[in-house]
């Protein structure tokens, strides 16, 4: 999935399957474009955070290629921008910082929410590669959380990764885990609109504007982890959403927060049927 191939210069190209709704997920060019910013940073850096803009929409019948700037190589950090091109132009601008592995006070101030594990409940994904399974409204307290449409899902990669001991397999861990938070935020988002409800999206044109990621802790994707996510603001067709991910064991690992475009469908009179 996140495979690269050097094409020199700090360039590199990958390519992508078609998905469910046609084009490329933005979850895979961010989890490429990540990789790719990496294949330029020393080992024992590690990824600590990413930011990126979703330009184009992206087409599965071309490859992608991916533009790497070394924007700064400092002792305790390196930055990396990546810039990933298909025939139309750029598709999505990347950030991403590295840090050395840096002893300090861990504290953890996100709690997170008391729910049925994932064997209590039903599968529900659109890629074999990952399950899913999401925590009914029934079995959370919203008012825990700041914001509205609340989504509470476990998510866990459908096969076995390496070690975190090793910084490749260690990589393939975030790339995962940004791979599949991709799928949490438009959710939120539809459900805090008036007109939205738990799966209501074919009532919406949406698109992802941008996401960002902290990695707190290692994290092994291929194990259960909780995303819990809010909108936090809905406005000019823009929502908010900011989540946490969990462990299985309560360990707060990382936080994502996106801007998802959620324009409303208006029916023509002939859907809407006679007056």
């Amino acid at each position: 999935m996140f495979e690269l191939r050097s094409h020199g210069g700090d360039t590199f190209v990958g390519q992508g399957p078609e998905y469910p709704w046609g084009g490329l997920y933005g979850g895979q060019i961010v989890a490429q474009a990540l990789r790719a910013a990496a294949e330029t940073v020393e080992p024992h850096f590690i990824t600590h955070s990413l930011r990126a803009y979703f330009i184009r929409r992206g087409d599965h019948r071309e490859p992608v290629r991916y533009e790497v700037d070394r924007i700064r190589n400092g002792r305790s950090f390196v930055t990396r921008r990546v810039v990933a091109r298909q025939a139309v132009g750029a598709i999505l601008n990347l950030e991403a910082s590295f840090q050395t592995d840096e002893p300090s006070a861990a504290v953890q101030t996100v709690a997170m929410p008391d729910v049925p594990g994932p064997d209590e409940l039903v599968q529900d994904s659109w890629m074999d590669r990952f399950v899913r399974r999401d925590v009914p409204a029934s079995a959370f307290d919203d008012d825990a959380r700041i914001g509205s449409g609340r989504v509470v899902r476990w998510v866990k990669l459908n096969e076995r990764l390496g070690d975190l001991d090793d910084p490749n397999s260690a990589l393939d861990h975030l790339c995962w885990s940004a791979f599949m938070s991709d799928d949490v935020p438009s959710d939120a988002v539809i459900r805090s609109h008036p007109s939205g409800g738990s799966d209501d999206h074919e009532h919406f044109y949406g698109a992802s504007l941008d996401h960002t990621m902290w990695f707190h802790r290692p994290m092994r994707a291929d194990e259960w982890h909780l995303y819990d996510a809010t909108c936090h603001a809905f406005n000019r067709a823009r929502g908010l959403a900011i989540g946490h991910i969990f462990a299985a064991d309560g360990t707060h690992t990382a936080t994502f927060a996106q801007e998802f475009l959620a324009r409303e469908i208006t029916p023509s009179p002939a859907d809407r049927g006679p007056e």
